[in-house]
């Protein structure tokens, strides 16, 4: 239940940030869905091993290059969905990586209070 929450969740992320990007497209919230679930896909099955192989750089920048490495996982979702989720660029996909590990931070310690 969790996980379809959070897909769900990166879904109306990557609406309202098409919205505000020019440079980033989202067709509409089906698109959305869809690309939100073959990034969650990834990010189980790719992400492990490139953060293990960017292990070294990741902690000589403390940490910053995971950043790098969730923006390598939004071009990947765009090179899987093709022209209806596109990303002009990689410094957007940066931005936009930043931005939803933010939201999803924020939205996470709202929805799973551990304290209940």
């Amino acid at each position: 239940m969790r996980w379809i929450i959070g897909v769900l969740i990166n879904a109306a992320l990557f609406v309202a940030m098409s919205g505000f990007f020019s440079s980033f497209h989202v067709d509409g919230f089906t698109t959305a869905i869809i690309a939100s679930f073959i990034l969650a896909i990834l990010n189980m099955l790719v992400r492990p091993f490139l953060f293990i192989l960017t292990l070294p750089i990741n902690i000589l920048t403390l940490g910053l290059f995971t950043f790098v490495v969730n923006a390598i996982m939004l071009e990947l979702t765009t090179y899987f969905m093709g022209s209806s989720f596109s990303i002009d660029g990689f410094g957007t996909a940066l931005l936009i990586a930043a931005i939803m590990a933010f939201a999803n931070m924020i939205i996470n310690s709202v929805l799973w209070d551990d304290k209940k």
